[in-house]
């Protein structure tokens, strides 16, 4: 059954491909979208709207609209939903594969060889990468801080975000703020409903859709409950969990990870620091930062599981809606909602910002110089993510050699 949110089907023809094409475009993307999911979004309207007219304008803001709403990585999201699109599920499998692969194989290798390097060199590139991810983070929560909080009562959401694992720290703390965000979102009542006509035609039906979210809420639930059953399930319980509670973007990923495999003493802080500033020089989605953060701690194996773990929950969240999207984003109390998680959101990216990126990159005030200069060339120059990268990484080899 093919359902649609919009008002034309006279373009639903161009919406026809297979999947060993879609794998082929998918796979340019993966090799060369750097920047972020905001770039990549960018990347994909000009190659698939404007260069091969896959779809109109109106349709691929819809599909952004809808991923930038839900939970999970919105790039990968919107290119699993043109997948889907252009050529069925096997479609949508590899738009993820091909976008998804690239990075998580260059990061996988890193993990592989990240403990082997030694010297004052290797350890100052390594070091260096920590001090890339202060800048990267602080960034994103200066960026994320003006676009969802512009007043001043979700100001005081992303503070309060802030507080709240301060008091109860981990997991429960973070759902707690991102809950408590979402009721006072509710309470504010901000939200107006829009509805936008487009062309899109979805090949999923109710059935389908109501499995998806059944499947995804009972995995969130059970998953805990045999997480001690075997390492594989921990590893799926972990990264499940971290990707089905990601809103606002890739980097908001970051504290959700540190509190899955940092804290039960998988990788060290200094290793996932490490990690996560190599994610930024690669290309494709900040998500695939699990497969070094998996393979570091469990080998080839806890690279796959991670990788499916943290992509799974956000893939399961947008079958799940999109037959409802037209009727579910017209509801002004949903949005009202999302605003207030977005803004908690904001507050528990500041968090990690401190801790553990700062407090674990920042030794000193050379340190500190390096990562302010990373900062203004992100912010006040535009170098991109992976540029910034190599001057910190070459910055950490200088520190480290005048240093002794």
């Amino acid at each position: 059954m093919r359902r649609k949110f919009g008002v034309d089907q006279s373009e639903a023809g161009h919406l026809q491909g297979n999947p060993r094409e879609v794998f082929a475009t998918f796979l340019k993307l993966g090799l060369t979208s750097f920047g972020g999911p905001i770039a990549h979004l960018g990347y994909f309207r000009e190659e698939l709207v404007i260069r091969r007219k896959w779809l109109s304008d109106s349709a691929y803001a819809e599909l952004v609209a809808l991923c930038q709403f839900l939970p999970g990585p919105a790039s990968s999201q919107v290119g699993f939903a043109i997948g889907l699109l252009r050529a069925g599920w096997l479609g949508a499998l590899a738009a993820f594969a091909a976008f998804t692969l690239p990075s998580a194989v260059v990061l996988f290798g890193f993990a592989m060889t990240a403990t082997r390097i030694s010297g004052p060199i290797g350890t100052g590139v390594l070091h260096g990468l920590k001090i890339v991810a202060v800048a990267i983070v602080a960034q994103a929560v200066w960026g994320m801080a003006r676009n969802l909080c512009p007043d001043r009562e979700r100001a005081g959401i992303a503070v309060l975000a802030v507080v709240i694992p301060a008091i109860l720290p981990g997991t429960p703390g973070m759902m707690g703020a991102i809950t408590v965000g979402a009721l006072l979102g509710l309470a504010l009542g901000r939200g107006m409903g829009t509805s936008i006509g487009s062309d899109v035609i979805v090949p999923v039906s109710r059935g389908v859709a109501g499995l998806a979210l059944f499947t995804f809420v009972a995995l969130l639930v059970c998953l805990p409950l045999v997480a001690g059953l075997g390492q594989g399930l921990a590893i799926l319980d972990s990264f499940y969990r971290a990707g089905a509670l990601v809103f606002g973007g890739g980097h908001v990923v970051l504290p959700l990870l540190e509190t899955e495999v940092v804290q039960p003493g998988w990788v060290t802080p200094d290793a996932f620091l490490a990690g996560y500033g190599a994610a930024q020089a690669v290309p494709g989605p900040l998500f695939t930062v699990a497969a070094y953060l998996g393979g570091a701690a469990h080998g080839l194996a806890g690279a796959v599981i991670a990788i499916f773990a943290i992509f799974l929950p956000g893939f399961l969240v947008l079958i799940g809606v999109l037959p409802f999207w037209d009727r579910f984003r017209s509801m002004s109390r949903v949005q009202s909602l999302m605003q207030g998680a977005n803004a908690a959101v904001v507050g528990i990216l500041g968090a990690a910002l401190y801790a553990p990126v700062f407090t674990n990159a920042i030794s000193d005030l050379s340190d500190f110089a390096l990562a302010l200069v990373c900062f203004v060339l992100l912010t006040a120059w535009k170098v991109p993510p992976w540029g910034v990268v190599i001057v910190a990484a070459l910055g950490g080899a200088g520190l480290m050699l005048m240093r002794g």
